[in-house]
């Protein structure tokens, strides 16, 4: 039996992995997927930073546990790692940010993402509006988190199995210069998926097998 923790990604909450939560605990694991502060409805969202988020899934972390994250999950994720790697199995990144010391996911992105993180911000300053086409679940992302620069010792590293999933885009991805940097990482497994950035767009299959991998090392 493994111990998943599941990070979504910008402005979605534990919900958008249920059917891999499911699925996980039919195979007799243990999976809890997180809604962070600022998008559960608890904190209002001008309270909540990159910091915030490391600290609350740092505190949901027992002992050999596999880190999941999707999108911006990648960098609570890291930061996660970096905080209690002695607690972490391995770390699985969704078409998700890894970022450096002093990276913010603002940096980490290009130019029409970066519209999005201002313009989508300006109704209040303090959260992020989900896209159109998101699930209509989907609420406002406290901004700060994206802005914030990520403070890391590099003691991630020591995590000893590390997956990353690329999804393909149309055209080039906005996460491609962190896709190029993860593919000349010996540490990292790369495994290239067919599918939009929302990974579960056509089910939890190919999560599902990843994880299973991930459970036997």
């Amino acid at each position: 039996m493994t111990n998943f923790v599941l990070v979504p990604g910008a402005c979605h909450g534990g919900w958008w992995y249920q059917p891999v939560v499911d699925a996980l605990r039919s195979l007799g694991h243990t999976a809890r997927a997180l809604t962070l502060a600022g998008l559960d409805g608890q904190r209002p969202a001008g309270q909540v930073n990159l910091d915030t988020h490391i600290e609350e899934v740092t505190a949901e972390v027992g002992d050999d546990v596999v880190l999941v994250g999707h999108s911006y999950g990648g960098s609570v994720i890291t930061g996660v790692a970096d905080r209690v790697p002695e607690r972490v199995r391995a770390l699985v990144y969704l078409d998700a940010f890894v970022p450096e010391d002093g990276d913010s996911c603002y940096a980490m992105i290009d130019d029409e993402l970066r519209r999005w993180y201002i313009e989508g911000s300006g109704r209040t300053g303090y959260g992020l509006e989900p896209m159109p086409f998101f699930d209509p679940r989907a609420v406002p992302h406290p901004t700060a988190s994206l802005f914030q620069r990520i403070r890391l010792t590099g003691a991630w590293r020591k995590v000893p199995v590390k997956h990353y999933a690329a999804a393909t885009w149309p055209g080039r991805s906005p996460l491609a210069d962190t896709i190029e940097r993860v593919r000349a990482d010996p540490s990292f497994v790369v495994h290239d998926w067919p599918t939009p950035h929302n990974v579960l767009h056509d089910g939890p299959g190919r999560v599902l097998d990843l994880l299973d991998l991930t459970a036997g090392r």
